[in-house]
């Protein structure tokens, strides 16, 4: 566990968000995974996940509260909480206002679809690049297919390990853009469901 907790974010979360406005700025690349307990014990039993989670290249954050305070037991100490869903909002606000494109993958068709509306009536500046519920058959083929399109951020809601799996295998034939497994973050975003207390 402490070569994950190594890894894990330890600073603000405005200062994670803007690691990432900076590297869709530049046209760089991103693999982000909200962690919580799950997520760090499936790469314990997983190889694939633990290759996904130890990768240098990946962006790990405290999503749960649960990974803060295992990780108080092991000495380390975070700034504070990063959740999925709040990242997402302030990507589509980023979108918003600076035109950027962004793919959906993930949930069930009528969550994405909610989401989707809400993404169109208040982020209108944002680019919807394309979305594909979570249900279709060839995760694959659809998120091979979502590289070659180079979005500027990628979220995919399939639940872990499908989503991180899939982004790590395949997310940098992209060449660029952010991507973050957020598992059931679209429904919340869509309003389907509340959102976790902060504590």
């Amino acid at each position: 566990m402490r070569t994950y907790y190594n890894k894990i974010y330890k600073g603000t979360k405005k200062e994670f968000l803007n690691i990432l406005k900076e590297r869709i700025a530049g046209g760089k690349q991103a693999f982000v995974i909200t962690a919580n307990p799950e997520i760090l014990m499936l790469g314990r039993k997983l190889p694939e996940m633990n290759a996904a989670l130890v990768d240098k290249e990946t962006l790990i954050v405290p999503d749960g509260i649960g990974v803060i305070r295992g990780g108080a037991q092991l000495g380390y100490a975070f700034k504070e909480r990063i959740p999925g869903v709040e990242i997402c909002e302030s990507l589509f606000d980023y979108a918003d206002k600076k035109g950027c494109s962004i793919y959906l993958f993930g949930a069930e068709k009528s969550v994405l679809e909610a989401l989707v509306a809400k993404i169109r009536k208040e982020y209108p500046g944002a680019v919807l690049a394309g979305y594909t519920d979570g249900y279709v058959k060839d995760k694959e083929k659809v998120f091979c297919r979502i590289t070659e399109m180079q979005p500027d951020i990628v979220l995919a809601a399939l639940g872990a390990p499908k989503q991180e799996l899939l982004i790590h295998k395949y997310y940098r034939r992209a060449g660029k853009g952010v991507f973050i497994g957020v598992g059931g973050s679209f429904d919340v975003l869509s309003g389907r469901k509340k959102r976790a207390p902060a504590f």
